[in-house]
C-alpha cells in the first residue's frame, strides 16, 4: 500500500499548528473544506446548523464520497476540537515519535485521526482502489460535553454504521463505553465577618467539605466511577463564605448501577446538610439553616455493541485480510460514538495510536498511523 509517510506528517503537523480549542473550530473546519475541495472535488461537502445549540464559531461538516463498490455507506468520524492548552502548538519530531515542545497539548486528539483519514484517502485515489460509499463526520466541541454530536443534523448521514477515530492504542477497537451522569450542588449558608462576627455565619464550604468527605469517590466497582471535578465559592478570608458550588460526575457501564450511585451521592449530600446544627455561641436567627440546591443530568448514554453486529464483522474481516489480530475492549470515557449509537447509527472506536492525551506529555508515532491507515483502507474495501 503506497502510503507517503512525509506527506502524512506533514499535514498532521500542518493542522497540530492550528488553534482550535472547543469552540473555536471555524479555522480547522476552513482548512478541511479547502484540502477536499481542491484535492477531492468529487466529494460534497455539507455542513448543519449547530453552531446555534453548540456556541463554536463552526458547524458540524459531513463530507460525502459515493465509492465504486456495491453495498451500503459507511461513515468515519473525528472531532475538530481539542482540549486546552491548545494555543501556540510547536510540534517536536524525533525520528517517527512527535510531542510538542511541553507547554501544551500535541493535538494528536482528534487531528491525528483526521490525518489518518486523509491519507487513507489519497491513498485510494492514487491508486485508484475501489471503495465503498463514505459520510465523514467532523463535530464541534466534543471536548466539552461532546455538543456537536448532540446537535448533529442525522439527516445529513447516508450511512448507518461506522468507525469514530478516537482512541489511544493501535488493532484495537472500542466496543463499549459507560454512561455518565453530571451533578452539581450549591451549598448556600450565612455570610458574616469572619473576625468579628463569626457566630453570625454559617460556612458554606466547609458543610461541602462535610459532603465530600461521606461521598464514595474513585472506582467504585468493577464497571463504576465517580468523581469530584471543581469546588468554586468564597469571596474573601476574611467573610464567612456564604455560597459554595461542587460539581462532579458518576460513570457505569451498568444503567442501573449509573442510577444507583447518582442517588447513593445524592442522598449522602441532603442527609450531611440534615445533619447540621448550630455551633457553641452561635448568634443566628430562628429561621436561619444551611439550604442545598442539587442537580443531575445526563452527559452521555452507554454504548455497547454487540460482538455480531455488522460494523464489526466488517473489522473481522478487514483485519482477516491485513493477516492482524484486532482487540476488542471496553473504555472508561465517552465520546461521540456514544452519541451516535443513541441516535441509530452504530459507531465502534478505532484505535489510532494517540498517547497520553489531555496532557503535555502527548505523543503519537507515524508507524502507528500509517499502521491505522491500513486497517482504515481495509475497511472501506470491505464488502459484508
Amino acid at each position: 500500500m503506497p502510503i507517503n509517510s512525509e506527506r502524512l506528517a506533514q499535514v498532521f503537523t500542518a493542522m497540530c499548528a492550528i488553534d482550535s480549542p472547543s469552540g473555536e473550530e471555524a479555522r480547522m473546519a476552513r482548512f478541511l473544506k479547502d484540502l477536499f475541495a481542491q484535492e477531492f472535488p468529487e466529494a460534497v461537502i455539507v455542513e448543519d446548523d449547530s453552531a446555534r445549540e453548540t456556541g463554536s464559531d463552526a458547524n458540524n461538516m459531513v463530507i460525502h464520497f459515493f465509492g465504486d463498490l456495491p453495498g451500503e455507506p459507511i461513515f468515519f468520524n473525528c472531532h475538530l476540537d481539542t482540549v486546552e492548552p491548545a494555543r501556540g502548538i510547536k510540534v517536536v519530531r524525533n525520528g517517527t515519535l512527535f510531542s510538542s515542545a511541553g507547554e501544551t497539548i500535541l493535538g494528536g486528539d482528534d487531528k491525528a485521526g483526521i490525518a489518518i483519514l486523509i491519507e487513507a484517502l489519497r491513498v485510494i485515489k492514487e491508486a485508484d482502489i475501489p471503495c465503498l460509499p463514505m459520510d465523514l463526520i467532523f463535530t464541534t466541541c466534543e471536548e466539552i460535553g461532546l455538543r456537536g454530536a448532540k446537535a448533529l443534523d442525522i439527516s445529513l448521514i447516508r450511512a448507518r454504521e461506522g468507525y469514530s477515530l478516537d482512541s489511544s492504542g493501535v488493532d484495537l477497537v472500542i466496543i463499549g463505553a459507560p454512561a455518565a451522569n453530571h451533578f452539581h450542588f450549591t451549598v448556600t449558608g450565612a455570610a458574616a465577618h469572619a473576625g468579628l462576627y463569626p457566630e453570625r455565619g454559617i460556612n458554606a464550604i466547609q458543610l461541602a467539605a462535610r459532603c465530600l468527605a461521606d461521598l464514595p469517590l474513585g472506582r467504585l466497582d468493577e464497571e463504576s466511577t465517580a468523581n469530584i471535578g471543581r469546588i468554586s465559592g468564597g469571596t474573601a478570608t476574611n467573610i464567612i463564605p456564604e455560597r459554595v458550588l461542587v460539581e462532579g460526575e458518576v460513570r457505569s457501564h451498568s444503567p442501573e448501577k449509573l442510577a444507583l450511585f447518582s442517588c447513593q451521592i445524592q442522598g449522602a449530600i441532603q442527609a450531611s446538610i440534615a445533619r447540621w446544627s448550630p455551633g457553641p455561641g452561635a448568634d443566628l436567627g430562628v429561621d436561619v439553616r444551611p439550604s442545598l440546591d442539587f442537580r443531575i443530568y445526563q452527559e452521555y448514554p452507554v454504548m455497547h455493541i454487540d460482538r455480531n453486529a455488522s460494523v464489526l464483522q466488517r473489522v473481522d474481516k478487514a483485519a482477516a485480510r491485513l493477516q492482524r489480530e484486532i482487540r476488542y475492549e471496553r473504555a472508561g470515557g465517552g465520546s461521540d460514538a456514544n452519541i451516535f449509537n443513541e441516535k441509530g447509527l452504530q459507531t465502534v472506536i478505532v484505535g489510532i495510536g494517540m498517547d497520553h492525551v489531555h496532557s503535555c506529555d502527548e505523543s503519537i508515532d507515524l508507524l502507528d498511523m500509517e499502521r491505522t491507515i491500513e486497517l482504515i483502507v481495509a475497511l472501506l474495501t470491505t464488502l459484508n
